[in-house]
């Protein structure tokens, strides 16, 4: 499989928040056949649901894996575990780590497991500007780009752009 390239929203609002965002980083570059190739900034944002939690922060990263998206989701899922994300959690509760796939190269699924695009991406400027941060790319079902759909957002949040940064580590450095 050749390498595609994904994109990652990455997001934490329980304890040191950047430092478990920093680990998710580390620990994504670590995959098998993956490499981060960029990172957004970090942005605060307001919660989604149960707005009585912490803000949270959250950025995107962007990859080149020959992982599928089903390998990628599974990975995905091992590091909120390590990072002390429960495999049974309430919708929108506070969590440690939540990293979702946003898109995958020009792949358009759904499963019972997984969508990409993510079903929200185009609902959540909390993940489009962070991404817009590091590329533009279409999305593969709306057949528009990114900024284009950040015009069409009908999301009132304000995510705030944090001083702190995100930085892919050397792999001896892990």
């Amino acid at each position: 499989m050749p390498p595609i390239t994904a994109y990652i929203g990455i997001g934490s609002n329980v304890g040191d928040r950047l430092a478990h965002l920093q680990k998710a980083v580390d620990m994504l570059d670590l995959f098998p056949q993956t490499a981060v190739t960029a990172l957004s900034g970090v942005y605060m944002t307001e919660p989604v649901g149960d707005i009585r939690q912490e803000r949270f922060f959250n950025a995107v990263i962007a990859i080149t894996t020959e992982l599928s998206p089903e390998a990628l989701r599974a990975r995905c899922k091992a590091v909120e575990h390590d990072l002390g994300r429960p495999d049974q959690y309430r919708r929108w509760s506070p969590r440690t780590i939540d990293l979702d796939i946003l898109l995958y190269g020009e792949l358009n699924l759904k499963s019972e497991i997984l969508t990409i695009p993510h079903a929200e991406l185009h609902h959540r400027k909390f993940v489009i500007i962070p991404l817009l941060d590091i590329d533009n790319p279409a999305h593969p079902e709306m057949h528009c780009t990114i900024a284009d759909l950040l015009k069409s957002c009908a999301d009132p949040s304000v995510p705030i752009k944090l001083t702190e940064k995100l930085l892919v580590k050397k792999k001896a450095d892990c």
